[in-house]
């Protein structure tokens, strides 16, 4: 009968620390936990070279490569600025005008103030050329890219200034334009009381060139003034006026109808001078209170409400142009990419009664 302190006798079996069967090469535990030992590189391996280079304190080598890896000095490097030149070459003017930045002669003063430079360095010149590999930079932005040559109506509301920065912080219109608009030139101006149609545009060169009075687009107005004044006073307008040393050419003017003391008057003007409309009417002795602009050329505000924009068809501006014009602006080819005209908003569909004339 055994002694309760003596050890208990080994068990035999297939596993187990004391198994002294085991195969060459196998390693000890259970069978299906520990594969066969992996057999050492020789000395004369790549593999046993390296391990002998790193206790060494050696860097790793690759197989048949005399190179060691360059040290990390853990900066990583400067990534590269990318170009933002236009992409073909052409003056750095007329590649700031057709990224909708500004017009060419707005662009040439830009660069004589210091604003622009061209793979940093500051231009006093507009006479450089500029191409896809170069780096613009306006006012410390890249230049952006050139959008397609496109035209919106957009119904300008009061209260808005049309400029990009105002210097006393007013709500601009660039601030307050749909979401979906590229980045935009406004083709001329309207103050800040004045309201209605204010065309829109990707391209300063078509901006500049429709606004000139060259041009010999009408501007028509819609004007409520407090006051009273005649149709003969009004057809006494037709060949011009001077006012303090400027002269304002000849202006079409018409007496729409008197309402208490205010009357609303029509008037189409082909210069567009800064407040033009206010300072002829006020030689008559009228005080005007509601200025809207209801045309320009052949445009129309037309059922736009305030706030609301809508793009000019491609063929139709092509159509106003001309064949030259048309292929200068790179307009004379299908209109197959026009982008869809945005949903109006809802509850918009109705047209406005005779201009409010209350």
């Amino acid at each position: 009968m055994p002694n309760r302190s003596d050890p208990p006798p080994r068990r035999k079996g297939p596993a187990g620390p004391g198994r002294t069967d085991r195969r060459p090469g196998e390693r000890p535990g259970r069978p299906d936990e520990r594969g066969p030992r992996p057999e050492r590189p020789a000395r004369d391996s790549p593999r046993a070279d390296d391990s002998a280079d790193r206790r060494a304190g050696k860097p790793d080598r690759a197989a048949g490569s005399d190179r060691s890896p360059p040290a990390r000095t853990g900066r990583r490097p400067a990534a590269k600025a990318p170009p933002s030149g236009p992409a073909e070459n052409m003056r750095i003017a007329k590649a700031m005008a057709r990224a909708g930045l500004c017009s060419r002669r707005d662009a040439e003063r830009w660069i004589a103030e210091g604003r622009v430079r061209v793979n940093g360095e500051v231009l006093n010149s507009p006479a450089r050329d500029v191409g896809p590999r170069d780096r613009i930079v306006v006012d410390g932005r890249p230049l952006p890219t050139a959008e397609p040559v496109r035209l919106w109506r957009y119904y300008k509301p009061r209260g808005l200034v049309t400029t990009h920065r105002d210097p006393e912080g007013r709500p601009t219109v660039f601030d307050n334009l749909p979401p979906h608009l590229p980045r935009v030139v406004s083709i001329g101006r309207l103050d800040f009381n004045t309201e209605g149609l204010l065309l829109l545009t990707t391209d300063g060169d078509l901006a500049r060139h429709l606004e000139l009075p060259q041009t010999g687009w009408l501007r028509r107005y819609r004007v409520r003034a407090h006051g009273v004044v005649t149709q003969a006073h009004l057809d006494a307008l037709k060949d011009g006026v001077e006012i303090e040393g400027m002269r304002y050419g000849p202006i079409e003017a018409f007496l729409d109808r008197t309402q208490g003391a205010n009357v609303w008057l029509t008037i189409g003007l082909r210069e567009g001078k800064n407040r033009e409309v206010r300072r002829i009417l006020a030689l008559l002795g009228l005080e005007v209170n509601r200025l809207i602009r209801v045309s320009f050329g052949p445009f129309q505000l037309a059922e736009l409400r305030p706030g609301e924009t809508e793009i000019v068809r491609r063929r139709v501006l092509a159509d106003q142009l001309g064949p030259r014009l048309a292929a200068d602006f790179g307009l004379d080819g299908p209109d197959d990419d026009e982008p869809p005209a945005p949903p109006r908003r809802p509850g918009r569909a109705t047209p406005l009664p005779d201009w409010e004339l209350e």
